[in-house]
């Protein structure tokens, strides 16, 4: 990731100081007839300074791209974003991040435009994904006036979609981890959670495969008419 990093910098230092050309950056892709056994997909996972996105700040991404059920492991991206200013008192214990880290990571905007890059506009799962999704639209807003929508989708839904009768315990991403015997590196390491959840992701979506399930549009229609069955049961 270093070097993929520094080799992108050179790439970037023809273009002027702060200069973000909009047009030049990836275009999300809609969901529509793309084949599930040829869509990259991009698994996320952040950590913040706190749960409320309103206050609270992205202070590290881990990501891992997926392709026809295999997980890429030379296709990553995990960063720590260089945010010395941030009171990370409350969180330091959960994540492990602390000032040190903090004041030698990554220039923020430097490490957003590689992400955005990196992304290629792909589809973005991550386990609970509005949390997710929130915190990274609005740091993109925030350090670079980035507004585009891009399509996620939730593995906290998938999960369940696929396998209705299984009990693991409880709906976190470590009961579903136990319930099929996964072991992450590390908890609350954007990276590591990245990759647990790309595992649990690619467990699913061979089920979904083997249901007959074969493109993008379909995983995201589905998806979409469980959350609206699981929001219409609350009431």
């Amino acid at each position: 990731m270093l070097e993929q990093i520094k080799q992108w910098l050179e790439r970037r230092r023809g273009r002027p100081a702060g200069h973000l050309d909009m047009d030049n950056l990836p275009n999300p892709k809609t969901p529509g007839d793309q084949l599930l056994s040829a869509t990259r997909l991009i698994v996320l996972d952040l950590e913040t300074t706190g749960l409320n996105p309103a206050k609270d700040e992205v202070i590290a991404i881990g990501a891992v791209a997926v392709t026809g059920g295999v997980i890429h492991l030379d296709d990553q991206f995990d960063l720590i974003l260089k945010r010395p200013e941030l009171d990370i008192t409350e969180t330091v214990l959960i994540h492990g991040i602390g000032t040190e880290a903090l004041t030698q990571g990554h220039e923020t905007e430097d490490a957003l435009l590689y992400l955005l890059e990196w992304m290629n506009g792909d589809p973005v799962l991550a386990y609970h994904s509005a949390f997710d999704q929130k915190f990274l639209e609005k740091t993109l807003r925030a350090q670079l006036g980035y507004n585009v929508n891009h399509t996620w989708m939730d593995v906290a839904d998938l999960l369940p979609l696929y396998f209705p009768k299984a009990r693991p315990g409880g709906k976190g991403l470590d009961h579903w981890s136990e319930h099929f015997g996964l072991e992450a590196s590390a908890r609350h390491n954007a990276a590591a959670d990245a990759l647990v959840t790309a595992e649990l992701t690619m467990i699913a979506l061979n089920r979904a495969r083997k249901d007959g399930l074969k493109t993008l549009k379909q995983l995201h229609d589905k998806l979409h008419y469980h959350r609206r069955l699981q929001n219409m049961h609350r009431f």
